[in-house]
C-alpha cells in the first residue's frame, strides 16, 4: 500500500513538473512567435528607431560609443587573451579575429538589425557591419597597444575599400535579362 502511494506522489509531482514546462514553453514560443519580423520599409525603420535607444537587446549590453565598447571588451577578455591579441600585429589581429570575436560583436552588438553602437559607427561612416566589427578589432587593438587611435584615416580605408568592392562586383556581375522597347511617334511606348 506504501509503494502505491509513493508511487501516486511521484507521478503527481513528474505531472506538474512537466505542466511547468507546457506553460513555459508555450509562454516562450508565444512570445517569440508574436515577434514577427518588418514586412515593409516603414514597420523596419520603426524598428530600427527603437532598436538604436536600447541598452540592451536580448539580455545583452550594447555599448554606447568606440570607448563604452573598449570597457565592455575588456571586461569580456581575460588577461591572457588579451596579451596574446596584443602581441599580434594590427592586420594580423583584425584577419585572426574576425570570424571569432567579429562575428561575436557582430551577432550580440546588433550590427545587421541595427543597435545604438551599429548607429554611432554609421554616424561615423561606416556602413557594412562587418566593416564594423573590423574597425572595432582594430581601434582596440590600437587601444590596448596605447597608440593613437587614428580613426579618420582608418574610417576613409574602409570606406574606400566597400566602394572598391562595390565597383568590381558590378563590373563583373552578368546582365540576366535585356530588354529593348520600341518607340513610336512622340516619344510613347508602343
Amino acid at each position: 500500500m506504501g509503494s502505491d502511494k509513493n508511487f501516486a506522489m511521484m507521478a503527481d509531482w513528474y505531472f506538474r513538473r512537466l505542466l511547468v514546462w507546457i506553460f513555459a514553453f508555450a509562454g516562450i514560443a508565444g512570445s517569440v512567435f508574436a515577434q514577427k519580423p518588418p514586412e515593409n520599409k516603414e514597420e523596419y525603420e520603426l524598428a530600427y528607431q527603437k532598436r538604436i535607444t536600447q541598452d540592451y537587446l536580448f539580455e545583452v549590453y550594447i555599448p554606447a560609443d568606440l570607448t563604452d565598447a573598449f570597457i565592455q571588451l575588456n571586461k569580456l577578455i581575460d588577461e591572457p587573451s588579451k596579451l596574446k591579441f596584443k602581441s599580434l600585429e594590427e592586420e594580423e589581429a583584425a584577419n585572426r579575429l574576425f570570424f571569432s570575436l567579429g562575428r561575436w560583436i557582430i551577432h550580440n552588438w546588433g550590427f545587421y538589425g541595427g543597435s545604438r553602437l551599429s548607429h554611432f559607427l554609421r554616424e561615423l561612416g561606416i556602413s557594412h557591419p562587418e566593416d564594423m566589427a573590423r574597425f572595432i578589432i582594430i581601434t582596440y587593438h590600437r587601444n590596448l597597444n596605447r597608440k593613437p587611435l587614428d580613426v579618420k584615416p582608418l574610417l576613409e580605408r574602409f570606406q574606400a575599400e566597400r566602394k572598391k568592392e562595390i565597383e568590381e562586383r558590378r563590373k563583373e556581375g552578368t546582365i540576366l535579362s535585356e530588354e529593348t522597347r520600341k518607340v513610336g511617334k512622340g516619344g510613347g511606348q508602343k
